[in-house]
């Protein structure tokens, strides 16, 4: 098993209401050359959490942090009008704290970030720092 100490937390870049699966991403992210879906994770809008690449399988979510992490996406981000925006359900809310809670615990995380603190993106479209504040860990 590899070293995992750090969770890093995405969004699909898609309208909440976009029919948006992990085959679907998957199939997306073989388009652009990658061997699977990038993410070990994804989180539905109506809080179903879904396993996505193998978690012993290096991601494809970030690079330069891929080898050390575990990719997390929630389906939304973007609002009605295409822009980004924190669309994350009240149950995808719950989902990705109780996720990222026993991920913290099973591997040992040491840190967690949005995918916006390494990459000039929106995504995840919401702080991840402040997020993890308001919830004390």
């Amino acid at each position: 098993m590899r070293t995992i100490t750090e969770i890093i937390i995405h969004c699909t870049a898609t309208r909440p209401d976009a029919n948006c699966t992990v085959e679907s991403i998957r199939r997306y992210h073989k388009s652009l050359g990658w061997h699977d879906i990038g993410y070990h994770y994804v989180i539905y809008p109506d809080g179903s959490v879904h396993s996505a690449r193998p978690i012993e399988q290096v991601g494809a979510h970030c690079p330069g942090h891929n080898v050390q992490s575990i990719g997390v996406a929630y389906v939304g981000g973007l609002d009605a009008d295409g822009h980004p925006a924190d669309t994350r359900t009240p149950l995808q809310r719950l989902a990705l704290l109780q996720l990222v809670q026993d991920l913290m615990e099973e591997h040992n995380v040491t840190t967690i970030h949005g995918h916006n603190e390494y990459a000039a993106k929106a995504c995840p479209c919401f702080n991840v720092q402040q997020w993890r504040k308001e919830n004390n860990f």
